[in-house]
Formats: C-alpha cells, structure tokens, sequence
C-alpha cells in the first residue's frame, strides 16, 4: 500500500505551518508582479498552477493553449507514465506569457536550471517579507491546493490540477477552513 498520508502533512514535525495562507499568498503575488521578465512568469506559473518548480521549468512553449488559457503541466514525478495536466490559468498569465513568447526563439519558457528557479522564488518570498519554513516552492505549491479547498473547488477537479494520485493526498488539504465555515463562526462573533 502507498504511503500517501504519512509524508503529506500541513505542518512540519515542528508544528511549522507549511503552506502561505492567504495573505502571504497576496503578498507573495505582489512581489512576484515587481520581478524581472523571467523570475515573474516562473513565480506566477506556480502561483496560478501549482505545480512543482521541475514541473514548470520543463514547460515549453507547445504545452500553452493560447485561446483556451491552459497549460499543459508534465508531471516528472510520475516518470513510467506518460502523465499531462491541463490547468487552466487566468488571462493576466497568459498576457504574460505572450509577451515573453515574442521575445524569445527558444522551445522552452525556461533557459535556466531548478537551483536558479528556487532561488528566484525564495527571493521573492523575500521581498514579500515572507520568511519561514514555507516560504519555498513547495509551500506555494501546497498553498495552491489550500486555496482550492477555501474556495471548494471540488476535491477531484484540485487533485487533477495537482497531478495526486490518490485523493486521499488531496483530501489533506480540504481539512481547512473554508469560506462558509469561516462565514458561520463570523455569525458567532457578531
């Protein structure tokens, strides 16, 4: 049987929180606006996806359904299968990204490698003056599926986006609290 729950979890071993909440994400999107060229594209592709920093990396400019708004993301840790998910991204990133198609001869959106993409993001976590555990790729990426539980995207659609196998890894993400929730404990204050 998979491990699928004992290595995914929302908080480190130190009661660290794991993922941006929503403000950090806010922040985060901010500070990703103000970057270069290449380090916004790759900040808001895993903002808007979230996918892995090897996902985006290897995107190339095939993979982007220009009038659909979708990119199609290869999952590379599910190497002995042939796995794409298409996700659909707003049409800010896809002005984005057309304008860096234009400038660009190259197949690939990305000519760097994954240590200079996370550190492009770790510096603009930095700016957003988000420091931490999570301020990485990864607590992006878990904080993609966050945002999908608070706004009850339905489980299977964000398990699909996230490349899970197993729903049960996508299930971790929908103990949050989400917007009616928060809603109803809002009538209890007030």
């Amino acid at each position: 049987m998979p491990k699928h729950n004992s290595e995914m979890r929302l908080y480190s071993t130190r009661d660290e929180r794991l993922y941006l909440n929503r403000s950090e994400r806010e922040m985060y999107k901010k500070s990703a606006l103000r970057q270069s060229e290449q380090t916004r594209l790759l900040c808001l592709i895993l903002f808007y996806t979230g996918c892995r920093i090897s996902e985006a990396l290897n995107i190339s400019w095939s993979d982007i359904q220009w009038d659909e708004g979708i990119i199609a993301i290869r999952s590379l840790k599910k190497r002995e299968k042939h796995h794409v998910r298409e996700i659909p991204v707003p049409p800010e990133l896809i002005k984005i990204l057309k304008s860096q198609h234009r400038k660009q001869s190259e197949h690939s959106v990305f000519q760097h490698d994954r240590t200079t993409g996370w550190r492009r993001v770790s510096e603009t976590m930095k700016t957003a003056d988000i420091t931490g555990i999570h301020a990485t790729p990864k607590g992006l990426r878990h904080s993609f599926a966050m945002w999908c539980a608070y706004n009850a995207i339905p489980i299977t659609l964000c398990q699909k986006w996230m490349g899970h196998s197993s729903i049960k890894t996508t299930a971790i993400y929908y103990q949050v609290v989400g917007k009616e929730e928060l809603e109803l404990a809002e009538k209890l204050w007030g």
